[in-house]
């Protein structure tokens, strides 16, 4: 479909326009013309009539093409409210319900987000789903709730690109999940990502949460080796390893070497962690210079803006030196100690350059990052790289493979949240979980809620296991036991979290004859025992049981249900009829349901 183009109106760059209107009511009028499923569209574009069109691609998708290439433009997207729910943004964090236009705002870039957003109702159809193509270049989004218009709008700024501008969108779908996973595998075709060898998709210890900055080389082999016998199979040293690694902030980052106090034989360290069976990743902000480091005397010119965390600048990723400085450094690591692979933390901190007129940053963190895999992975075959919320988007595939949740301590919720929000858009790379914490004194249900919180994204543990209770040891075993069992089907099966604004209180995942339903409130479980011959139910309620309402036929079904800690305290052959049933499982438990006769 061809349409005309509105009446342009001033340029619209990719920034924050201060001088703009309070609400997108008192913008200039743009005349909209029908685009998909009762959306409207209107573009802008200085100089010229852009004009657009919208092509179906395979798979159900439409590709939104606008001609102006050669400036920026402004796409709005207008959607009439009907029964709008919320609207679900990769930047949203807990603003997932519907907000006013005059507070919705967003500006994202590769390692920022993404110019993506799902608008959905009551029942969680989609109403407005979308992404750009093009991860990269900063853009800028407004949207939320029209008051005067009675409509939900969403304004898309775009700067000039050289080519014509594209947009995936994907027509109505019962659900959020539904709908991305569509662009998922548009993605996943155009940018093929990073390969994620086995190591990437296991257990992980962590020293963050456990030790913070105060880690030792014997403190750290000993977590190893208990970790290694519960069922990790990596382990990442968090900071405080390098020079200047205490006292947190980052005033002193940027000497990255060992600190010979902590760690007098790195490289040997290293080989004994490595002896468990685990493979060594070492955290890096590689962009960050504190003034307080050695290195900020030869670095500091090329880092003229200050981080957001606390004590730190940020080194321009735009220069060349900096790109080269931090290729060396991150190669050195790798092949001087024999490292698995690196965590690489704060690469957001370069969108303080965002919008300064020197430059796109993404472009030059694709550049930086391009440089950064190829050559590390000549000398680690198998890399592991480890990117972390909000820099976990499409655009980031293939530069990353273990994508992390953002830190969320001792919040089970969060980490529940946030893994499946970093799932909705993820293309290849394995999820992962903040790191996972808990009080010596918990008790086991506790311990468990904290594990299944992070069920559908590859654990990370953080305690030091040598000052918890062996109960607490008998919980991480059984749960780790239970996510390796059901690995593939967690993580690469089809995975229904539900409405985002609830938070996601009941999540399914299914693949063939198998599912995995873990439920987090007080909420009714539909169970169809015709789809699937084994339901395992996980109940990371508050409740010691799970209502059921089985839908369709009744079946025959062997029911076994374990403790947190994995003891086996039922294991009876039933019948399950149509209708509602409570079934006994301890808070923090495991049902599993197996089909042994038909239809009843």
């Amino acid at each position: 479909m061809q349409t005309p183009s509105p009446t342009l109106q001033n340029p619209a760059g990719p920034g924050p326009h201060p001088e703009e209107p309070v609400t997108t009511a008192g913008l200039p009028p743009a005349e909209h013309a029908p685009l998909l499923d009762g959306v409207s569209l209107a573009v802008l574009a200085p100089g010229g009539n852009p004009g657009w069109t919208l092509e179906d691609l395979p798979g159900g998708l439409r590709l939104l093409e606008v001609a102006a290439a050669d400036g920026p433009v402004e796409l709005r997207f207008s959607v009439p409210l009907g029964d709008a729910a919320g609207y679900w943004h990769p930047q949203g964090g807990w603003r997932r319900t519907l907000v006013a236009d005059w507070s919705g705002r967003a500006t994202v870039s590769l390692v920022d987000g993404h110019a993506a957003g799902c608008l959905y109702d009551h029942t969680g159809a989609t109403l407005l789903a979308f992404a750009a193509t093009d991860p990269v270049p900063e853009a800028a989004l407004r949207f939320g709730v029209s008051e005067e218009q009675d409509t939900h709008v969403v304004h898309l700024r775009l700067p000039a690109a050289g080519h014509p501008h594209r947009l995936l969108l994907v027509p109505r779908a019962p659900s959020v999940a539904t709908a991305l996973r569509a662009l998922r595998g548009w993605f996943a075709r155009e940018c093929p990502p990073m390969p994620v060898p086995e190591a990437a998709k296991v257990p992980v210890y962590s020293t963050w949460y456990a030790f913070n900055q105060d880690v030792s080389a014997a403190a750290v082999e000993t977590q190893a080796e208990q970790a290694a016998a519960l069922g990790c199979g990596a382990l990442i040293l968090d900071d405080g390893w390098q020079l200047g690694g205490y006292g947190r902030g980052y005033a002193r980052c940027g000497d990255w070497e060992p600190d010979p106090d902590k760690f007098p034989d790195f490289a040997g360290h290293v080989a004994r962690v490595r002896e468990h069976g685990l493979s060594y990743l070492a955290w890096v902000a590689p962009l960050l210079l504190g003034p307080q480091s050695r290195s900020h005397a030869q670095w500091g010119g090329y880092a003229p803006a200050a981080a957001t965390v606390p004590g730190a600048l940020v080194l321009d990723p735009r220069r060349p030196e900096v790109r080269r400085h931090v290729v060396d450094l991150c190669v050195e690591l790798v092949r001087g100690y024999g490292l698995d692979g690196l965590k690489l933390d704060f690469l957001e901190e370069v969108m303080v350059y965002a919008g300064d007129g020197a430059g796109d940053v993404g472009e030059a963190m694709v550049t930086l990052l391009t440089a950064l895999r190829q050559e590390l992975e000549a000398v680690r075959p198998g890399l592991l790289l480890e990117l972390r919320q909000p820099y976990t988007g499409p655009g980031m595939s293939p530069f990353g493979n273990m994508l992390r949740s953002f830190d969320c301590p001792a919040d089970a919720t969060a980490n529940r949240v946030r893994t499946l929000d970093t799932a909705l858009l993820a293309v290849g790379g394995a999820v992962h979980s903040d790191m996972i914490m808990w009080s010596a004194e918990a008790d086991a249900a506790a311990v468990a809620r904290q594990l299944t919180g992070a069920l559908h994204a590859v654990p990370q543990i953080s305690v030091r296991l040598d000052r918890v209770p062996p109960e607490h040891h008998a919980v991480i075993a059984f749960w780790l036991a239970t996510w390796r069992r059901n690995r593939e089907l967690l993580l690469a099966g089809e995975v229904e979290p539900g409405r985002p604004d609830g938070l996601y209180p009941l999540v399914r995942a299914s693949a063939g004859d198998r599912a995995l339903i873990s439920v987090h409130a007080d909420v009714v479980v539909e169970l169809d025992l015709a789809a699937h011959r084994t339901t395992e139910l996980v109940n990371g309620s508050d409740r010691d049981r799970l209502m059921l309402e089985v839908r369709g036929p009744g079946a025959a079904v062997r029911i076994t249900v374990h403790t947190p800690d994995g003891r086996m305290i039922e294991d009876t052959l039933t019948v399950l009829p149509e209708g509602p049933r409570s079934l006994a499982v301890p808070r923090g438990g495991l049902a599993s349901l197996t089909i042994t006769e038909g239809p009843r």
